[in-house]
């Protein structure tokens, strides 16, 4: 844990009046997931992308569970901004625990959900996924650690998803068809 708060402590260093406002913004995004929600729902609703938006809001729904309801008590691991209060945050402090990073999660399953369907849309996506992911790290409420285990769990989630839902497609079209 000393080199994952050394690497903190780093990103402290960086700090500017623009980057604070910008990376604050940006961790908005992913609170409670509500963008990539919404954007799920979004597409969800729409029947041209309905597979993607369902695909997006299953993996949510799986990495929710997975990530922030049993991981997150399981390994019950402190968060920096907890262990260090002398570094000011720009954000209040998290109150449940830190591994795996839940906005980092969510953000990967959406933006790899996207990417999955539709490389053009999926890049944006995936490089906001990146700067929400960072933006824990500079906000000093998460361990690269934590991060890196939301961008994994969440792209392999996502994957999970859209592979289930291939298979499914598959089984379904070798079903012989009812004639009524």
């Amino acid at each position: 844990m000393d080199i994952e708060l050394q690497m903190l402590y780093g990103l402290q260093e960086l700090r500017t009046p623009v980057t604070d406002r910008l990376l604050v913004f940006v961790t908005s995004l992913a609170d409670k997931g509500w963008l990539w929600l919404l954007l799920g729902s979004v597409l969800f609703a729409v029947p041209k992308t309905r597979r993607l938006g369902g695909c997006m809001l299953v993996s949510m729904g799986i990495g929710a569970l997975l990530g922030n309801v049993l991981l997150k008590n399981i390994v019950a691991r402190p968060r920096p901004c907890w262990l260090e209060p002398s570094v000011q945050l720009l954000i209040h402090s998290p109150k449940d625990f830190s591994f795996p990073s839940g906005h980092t999660l969510v953000s990967f399953e959406g933006a790899v959900s996207i990417y999955l369907f539709n490389k053009k849309w999926g890049l944006p996506a995936c490089m906001l996924a990146l700067l929400i992911a960072f933006s824990r790290l500079y906000l000093f409420v998460h361990f690269p650690t934590d991060v890196l285990a939301g961008a994994a769990m969440g792209t392999v989630i996502a994957y999970c998803v859209f592979k289930g839902q291939g298979l499914r497609d598959r089984r379904e079209s070798r079903r012989p068809r009812s004639y009524d």
